[in-house]
């Protein structure tokens, strides 16, 4: 699977053609809908184009996505960094489950981060699946001691290592230290370790991710023109 992750936590400026409000995002999942892909991954934004968990913003951006890809599973984040509170991060999952047609398909919840089990329930009791978000090999370690929550959809695998020469390495690391898990991993890079590690993971027959917020450049270093074109960069890697 090649899911596309639209926007990240990059400001407004970081490109020209970054989806923030939501109408743009609904124009993204569109398109990248249309090169086959069934899975895409946002942050919301308020008005003044600030990453939110507000149901009102997330809902708004959910059911825009949902009218123009009607097929696609539609996740969005629960970062610490937006919400540190972890009650409040609860508290506004539980709200999504009352979204309608803008309740998230799933959410990413991060292991290193305080509260996630917490936070993976309530998802759970509200019918929305978990992505796990897996940074390094102690997180992986701590996934392993904890056990995978039973709402979890897929583990995210994240090198967040950026140096090319050594993102796959770090990758490997992390995907030794899970072991063997009860649901798929993504693999995934992010900026000059972006590629190397989606290579790899093709490479190694397991799902990957690109998109805006992972990297801005395609594998030949030019700038992408969007979404879709990362996409379809990545469609074309054959190994």
């Amino acid at each position: 699977m090649l899911q596309a992750v639209l926007n990240g936590s990059r400001p407004e400026d970081a490109h020209p053609a970054l989806p923030v409000l939501a109408r743009h995002l609904a124009r993204d999942a569109r398109a990248v809908a249309r090169l086959g892909i069934s899975s895409v991954h946002v942050h919301p934004r308020d008005l003044q184009g600030q990453e939110t968990i507000d149901p009102v913003h997330v809902g708004d951006a959910v059911a825009l996505m949902r009218q123009e890809a009607p097929a696609m599973e539609i996740g969005v984040t629960t970062g610490r960094w937006i919400q540190p509170d972890p009650r409040k991060r609860i508290e506004a999952v539980v709200a999504w489950g009352r979204l309608g047609v803008g309740k998230p398909d799933v959410c990413s919840v991060n292991v290193h981060e305080k509260g996630w089990i917490d936070v993976c329930n309530a998802a759970a009791s509200v019918g929305i699946g978990v992505e796990l978000g897996v940074w390094t090999s102690g997180d992986a370690v701590t996934l392993r001691q904890q056990g995978v929550p039973p709402s979890t959809v897929r583990v995210l695998a994240e090198s967040t290592v950026t140096d090319p020469e050594t993102a796959v390495a770090e990758a490997v690391r992390i995907l030794r230290a899970l072991g063997q898990l009860p649901v798929p991993v993504l693999l995934h890079g992010e900026e000059d370790g972006a590629w190397p590690v989606l290579e790899y993971a093709v490479r190694m027959g397991i799902d990957t991710r690109i998109g805006f917020e992972d990297v801005l450049v395609r594998p030949d270093g030019w700038l992408a023109t969007g979404n879709d074109d990362l996409a379809r960069a990545a469609l074309a890697i054959r190994v």
